[in-house]
């Protein structure tokens, strides 16, 4: 089955803030990984801790995307977009702590 994605006002400001390749790399992870089966984890996505931004990160490369997933509407929400570097995530340039 093929969930529908969206993406909150939130991730689509984070994303304003990378390179337009940047973005196309992120757009691209999002839909190959996410379209099917979000809630599997695999190397590159797995459901998080308890945390103030989501409950499930998928990671491409250095960037991070935080979603959480409706099964009732069959629906992915991208809530927020990242990049993590030696161990620390930045959000819009801007250290974040999960």
């Amino acid at each position: 089955m093929k969930y529908k994605i969206r993406i909150t006002e939130d991730a689509k400001n984070d994303l304003s803030f990378f390179k337009a390749y940047e973005r196309k790399i992120i757009l691209t992870a999002i839909k190959e990984q996410l379209s099917y089966e979000p809630l599997k984890e695999t190397r590159n996505r797995k459901r998080l801790r308890d945390n103030p931004i989501a409950p499930w990160e998928l990671k491409s490369g250095k960037y991070r995307i935080f979603y959480g997933v409706n099964n009732d509407i069959v629906t992915v929400t991208v809530i927020s977009v990242g990049m993590k570097k030696h161990n620390i995530l930045y959000i819009m340039g801007k250290e974040v702590k999960i």
